[in-house]
């Protein structure tokens, strides 16, 4: 396990990386001394609560991103592992590859679809946008005035705020679907 002040340490040097700033106009910006600051990158000192909100506010960040844990760099769903929810009226499948984290506005889908009756979906929240790689088979799909057909390794991108329609031309048809909410 990490200690806290590893986690302090390596989240201070991330994050002060990441806005461009030296050690010493972040500590000048944060009315911090630039010695306890380096202190604090390496790994030593013992950071008061002022310190760390100061130099979250410096950096733009909230306190959390200084003293929490950061995620595994690296997260696997195995095909097979999804749980598919199926349309009512078309033979088409939808799995939640990955939900929206907090702060972001995005979701991943995999969609499994048959020839057969097209999927319509309603629109979505005002600005969504949906972007589209078709994997195996081929699809139709779009918003209902402009729909195109996309095959394997296609891309389109289109409004997800309006009706909009998916149908398979082939069977076992396949796509990433990225639904990016604004």
């Amino acid at each position: 396990m990490t200690s806290p002040l590893e986690i302090i340490s390596a989240a201070l040097r991330r994050e002060r990386t990441r806005v461009g700033l030296t050690l010493s106009e972040l500590a000048k910006r944060a009315g911090v001394a630039k010695s306890t600051l380096s202190q604090l990158e390496s790994g030593s000192g013992n950071p008061s609560v002022e310190t760390l909100w100061a130099l979250g506010v410096a950096l733009g960040v909230p306190f959390s991103r200084l003293v929490e844990e950061r995620a595994p760099q690296i997260r696997v769903v195995r095909a097979g592992e999804t749980m598919l929810i199926r349309s009512e009226h078309s033979p088409f499948a939808a799995a939640m590859i990955s939900a929206c984290p907090s702060g972001a506005r995005r979701d991943l889908h995999l969609i499994e679809a048959q020839p057969g009756n097209a999927r319509r979906a309603e629109g979505h929240l005002p600005g969504t946008v949906e972007h589209l790689l078709i994997t195996a088979g081929r699809l139709r799909a779009g918003p209902e005035e402009a729909q195109v057909e996309l095959a394997p390794g296609d891309y389109a991108s289109f409004a997800g705020d309006v009706p909009h329609t998916y149908e398979a031309l082939e069977p076992g048809t396949t796509a990433v679907l990225l639904m990016e909410h604004v």
